[in-house]
C-alpha cells in the first residue's frame, strides 16, 4: 500500500470537475472494493484515528448517516455540527470557522445554500473539504450515481442520461458529469425552470440535448433520473411548481420511450405521484435503493482519495 505525500497539494471537492475523469473513475473503483469488503464484513480502517468535522447548515438524513457512517466504518471518528448548535448561527465569519475548524479536525463536509459559501471555507481550511450539497451543485450524490449504473450496465461513457426535471443542483452535476464522462444528457424541464444558458456554454449535442417534451427526452435514454419539484429553500414555491411540473411525472409511458433495460433513480426523498410515479420507483427498473446506499460506499472511497491519495 502506498499513500500520497501528506504534504502535497491540499485538495478539496466541492464540484464535479475539481476531478479529473481518470480520478473519478479511480474514486469508483475504490468505491467498488470498499463496497465488496463491507458486504463480507471484512475490516477497512484506512482512516484509523482520523477526524471528519460534518457542518450541516441545511438538514439531512442520508447525507449524515451515509458521512457519519462511512467515517467510522474506516476507523476515524466523526463531529457533528450544525447552525443551531454552533458559532455559525451567531453570525461568526464563515472564514473564521473555517481557521479554527481545520486545526482540530481531518476533513470537513458542508452541506449549505451558496456555492460561495463552501468555497469561502475551504479557502482558508487547512484540510480537505466535500461538498455535502449546495445550491448550486450536488457531486457526492453524483458519484453515488455513476457507480450505480456502472455496477448495473457497465462503463457510462457513450450512453445516454435522461433528467426530467427543473435545473437544479442535481442536473448541473449531471452536466459536469457528461463532460468529463463522455455521455450525453438529455434534460426536460417547463419554460421557467430551464438550464441556464450561462452557467451551461456552447455544448455540442454529444453531451446535452434539451426538450420541451419530456417524453421526446427519455427516447434512447439508458438512465432516467429525477428529483423533487420544490428543492429545499423553495417551499414558497410549491404550488406554482405543482402546476409547472404537472407533465413532468415520470411514468410508465415515459420509462416505456427509453432503452428496454434503462434504469431510473431518484436521489431522494421521493413524493410518489409527484415526480415520479409509485409504478416506477418501486418497479423492476428502479435501482434508488442501491443508489442511495452507494453513498456510503463511494464517500468512503472519496475521503480516503482525500486524506492519503492513490492506494495500491
Amino acid at each position: 500500500m502506498s499513500a500520497a505525500n501528506p504534504t502535497g497539494p491540499l485538495r478539496h471537492f466541492l464540484q464535479l470537475r475539481d476531478f479529473s475523469e481518470d480520478e473519478i473513475l479511480y474514486v469508483i473503483d475504490r468505491a467498488r472494493l470498499i463496497k465488496d469488503k463491507f458486504k463480507r464484513y471484512l475490516p477497512h480502517h484506512t482512516l484509523h484515528d482520523r477526524n471528519l468535522a460534518m457542518v450541516f447548515e441545511k438538514a439531512s438524513t442520508r447525507t449524515r448517516v451515509s458521512f457519519e457512517a462511512g467515517m467510522y466504518q474506516l476507523g476515524g471518528s466523526v463531529i457533528y455540527l450544525t447552525t443551531e448548535g454552533s458559532q455559525l448561527g451567531r453570525a461568526e465569519p464563515i472564514e473564521d470557522t473555517a481557521r479554527v475548524v481545520s486545526r482540530m479536525v481531518d476533513l470537513v463536509m458542508i452541506r449549505t445554500f451558496e456555492q460561495t459559501r463552501i468555497e469561502r471555507f475551504a479557502a482558508h481550511s487547512r484540510v480537505p473539504v466535500i461538498n455535502g450539497l449546495t445550491n448550486e451543485y450536488h457531486p457526492c450524490q453524483i458519484l453515488a450515481d455513476i457507480l450505480t449504473f456502472i455496477e448495473h450496465r457497465g462503463p457510462i461513457r457513450g450512453r445516454t442520461v435522461a433528467w426530467i426535471g427543473d435545473a437544479n443542483n442535481m442536473s448541473y452535476t449531471w452536466l459536469q458529469a457528461a463532460e468529463l464522462l463522455g455521455f450525453t444528457l438529455h434534460v426536460s424541464a417547463p419554460a421557467g425552470y430551464r438550464l441556464d444558458p450561462l452557467r451551461v456554454g456552447g455544448q455540442p449535442e454529444t453531451i446535452l440535448r434539451e426538450f420541451d417534451d419530456p417524453l421526446e427526452a427519455c427516447k434512447g435514454a439508458d438512465l432516467v433520473t429525477t428529483d423533487v419539484w420544490t428543492s429545499m429553500g423553495y417551499e414558497a414555491e410549491n404550488e406554482a411548481r405543482r402546476l409547472a411540473f404537472a407533465d413532468w411525472c415520470v411514468d410508465a409511458r415515459m420509462m416505456a420511450a427509453a432503452n428496454p433495460d434503462a434504469l431510473f433513480m431518484h436521489c431522494l426523498p421521493a413524493h410518489r405521484g409527484e415526480e415520479v410515479t409509485g409504478e416506477v420507483i418501486d418497479g423492476p427498473q428502479s435501482v434508488v435503493w442501491d443508489e442511495a446506499e452507494n453513498r456510503l460506499h463511494v464517500q468512503k472511497a472519496l475521503m480516503e482519495f482525500l486524506l492519503l491519495g492513490r492506494l495500491e
